[in-house]
């Protein structure tokens, strides 16, 4: 059995506060790409993990991996005692905003509730994601949608987006979360307008990724002169950039034309 993995990038990501719990309340968009990583299970006495792929040795496969930690978590929410033979395609960069880590977890709750015949909604899943992670209760479902709190509180976005030619662009840099959040200027500038234009709202951890990492303002800049964008952005947290195109040819003509500079990319369309 095998399960897709499909990368997440976030459209639009609005910081509104530091909460006391050392969380961030924030709003943002979060939409889902063909691209991603894919996992698969056989059945086995005892949880085993096996990673291949570019970025097998970054993600490694300890029992820190959050493939482990989401088959774990959903065995002790069933009281089962099952085991899984897992082994994971890792195609998703590491530390790239693009919620690689998350998308395997929330995989990993759909496959092993197929393979463990459990037969749970969704909702049933994302309660349990939401331990895992800020973000994977919204790649349990894998489809675009609109993102509070801590990123767990999802709603629908009222925008099809599906088919949306997209090109992630990562200049090689892992780019740790926490520093990020910490060089915010803690500035709340408003929420997210479901009618505004996607191109008029912002993410809010560029100014201090771009500290961090200021190549990744210059895959910004280098995005910005693509004919046929409709939307550049970062990200989550960073490195990885995105640009949205009007047409499957803009989209490849921008990614032959960025290629020279040795930076990571994929080609692909939103979900």
């Amino acid at each position: 059995m095998h399960e897709a993995a499909p990368a997440k990038v976030n459209l639009a990501l609005h910081l509104r506060r530091r909460r006391e719990d050392g969380y961030h309340d924030l709003e943002t968009i979060f939409a889902f790409t063909a691209f991603g990583d894919t996992l698969h299970a056989e059945p086995a006495d005892t949880l085993t993990l096996r990673i291949d792929g570019e970025h097998a040795e970054a993600a490694g496969a300890g029992p820190d991996n959050l493939v482990i930690r989401a088959a774990r978590a959903l065995a002790d929410a069933a009281g089962i005692h099952a085991g899984a033979e897992l082994h994971l395609e890792k195609r998703i960069p590491v530390a790239a905003g693009l919620g690689g880590g998350s998308a395997d977890a929330a995989a990993t709750l759909r496959l092993l509730g197929r393979l463990w015949q459990l037969d749970w909604p969704a909702t049933r899943l994302e309660a349990l994601a939401a331990g895992l992670g800020a973000d994977v209760p919204a790649c349990v479902a894998s489809q675009t949608c609109f993102g509070q709190g801590k990123g767990e509180t999802l709603s629908r976005w009222p925008h099809d987006l599906a088919g949306t030619p997209i090109l992630l662009v990562n200049p090689r840099v892992a780019v740790p979360t926490g520093p990020v959040f910490a060089g915010w200027d803690q500035a709340d500038r408003g929420g997210i307008d479901a009618q505004a234009p996607l191109a008029s709202l912002r993410n809010d951890m560029t100014p201090a990724a771009c500290a961090i990492a200021p190549v990744i303002g210059e895959v910004l800049e280098a995005l910005s002169r693509q004919p046929g964008t409709t939307l550049v952005r970062m990200s989550g947290s960073g490195a990885t950039c995105l640009a949205l195109f009007e047409t499957v040819g803009a989209r490849d003509t921008a990614a032959a034309a960025l290629a020279p500079h040795g930076w990571w990319h994929a080609a692909t369309t939103l979900l």
